[in-house]
């Protein structure tokens, strides 16, 4: 057999399918596994939504390729109506806005469409590593931005060196934010905004927790901010918004050029998704309601922090995700933490580590619990951390 290509020694393992590793052996060995690891929602994408594939895929129509330009355009029209009402921001179903086969597979094709070798883009740091990881399978190289809690896990943009910014195409923005749970003003995407503008870089903000929200938060969108459709593309999906993370739907918008590019790449490497899928989307973001998950989720987070600062960990509330971003006690490294969760207490946790340099020291539980129905495994969780750790 030939050699594999070269980019895949270069790659580390998945992190998730390492953590898949542990969670089997764990589940082998007949241990009662309290699993806070990959951000999977748990709960089922609601009813109505499903009973609208089901109708979408009555029709013959949907079961061909979906030749339309950008997407399904009842998926394109339900997301400008969307950004209309959510953010009162107007984006074009004709070349502002493009169906994707998920936001992941929308970020990794972004940096193939403009990354060559040698190029430069700027990643945060600790991160969701696709952005890191498909810069450099694509020939890059990355300059890190440190995300520290003294700075609300936001860049500092003033840090990087000119010399660095004038050398990056893209810059990667992820809120809110996976893993630290933090969120952005707009006041800190204007400055982003501007340092875009002023060095000639495009701004790729994640924004798949945006609906992720309690308490009555509301997350800004980077295209509220005056002038950020000229360098700027934002990136969403249904699988957070709606517990849709199996049905691969989600979408881009925002600078025209940036779209275009980045279609044109998936035009080689895709066909869309299944047009009943993208209906079935498309009415979920103009009719559905996540609320009851969200409650859920709000009452887990509640149970998780608060049980651990009620034993002294400096924890606290995020407003979005369901991500908790929890310091290792007594300066532990992060992987010898969720060994430590793992082997005396049954809780899968996920080491910061592996989201890059400045995840250390901290260890992410997800609230997505599979098994709990009303908050009783989250506190089962404390229990064993008081019992274990406290």
């Amino acid at each position: 057999m030939p050699a594999r290509a070269s980019r895949l020694d270069k790659t580390p393992p998945y992190l998730f399918g390492e953590i898949a590793k542990l969670k089997a052996k764990a589940l082998a060995e007949g241990r009662d596994l309290i699993d806070f690891g990959i951000g999977d929602p748990d709960q089922p994408t609601p009813r109505d939504i499903i009973d609208k594939l089901y109708e979408a895929a009555q029709d013959p129509a949907t079961h061909r390729y979906d030749e339309t330009p950008y997407g399904e355009p009842f998926f394109l029209q339900a997301v400008a109506e969307w950004y209309r009402r959510r953010y009162g921001v107007s984006v074009e179903p004709d070349g502002e806005i493009l169906l994707l086969i998920g936001s992941k597979e929308g970020l990794a094709h972004l940096a193939w469409a403009y990354i060559e070798p040698g190029d430069l883009a700027l990643v945060p740091d600790p991160a969701y590593t696709v952005y890191a990881i498909n810069t450099r399978m694509a020939g890059g190289e990355t300059y890190t931005m440190p995300l520290r809690r003294e700075n609300g896990f936001l860049p500092d943009l003033s840090a990087i060196p000119s010399e660095v910014a004038r050398r990056a195409k893209l810059l990667f923005l992820n809120y809110p934010n996976n893993p630290t749970g933090a969120v952005a003003t707009q006041q800190f995407y204007r400055e982003a905004v501007q340092f875009a503008h002023e060095y000639d870089i495009l701004l790729v903000n994640d924004a798949a927790y945006s609906e992720v929200v309690y308490e009555g938060y509301r997350h800004p969108s980077l295209l509220q901010i005056e002038g950020a459709k000229e360098v700027a593309i934002e990136f969403n999906s249904l699988s957070k918004m709606f517990n849709m993370t199996g049905w691969r739907i989600g979408f881009a918008a925002g600078n025209r050029d940036a779209i275009a590019n980045l279609n044109k790449m998936k035009s080689y490497v895709d066909s869309k998704q299944f047009a009943a899928v993208s209906r079935a989307g498309a009415y979920a973001l103009l009719y559905a309601d996540n609320t009851r998950t969200l409650n859920l989720y709000q009452k887990r987070r509640d149970i998780l922090v608060e049980g651990l600062q009620s034993i002294g960990w400096e924890v606290h509330k995020p407003k979005a995700t369901f991500y908790v971003w929890v310091p290792t006690p007594g300066g532990t490294s992060s992987i010898d933490f969720a060994k430590q969760l793992l082997e005396r207490a049954g809780i899968l946790a996920i080491p910061g580590i592996g989201y890059g340099e400045h995840g250390e020291g901290y260890v992410r539980f997800s609230i997505t619990v599979s098994g709990d129905h009303h908050g009783e495994r989250v506190e089962e969780a404390v229990r064993r951390i008081r019992e274990h750790f406290g």
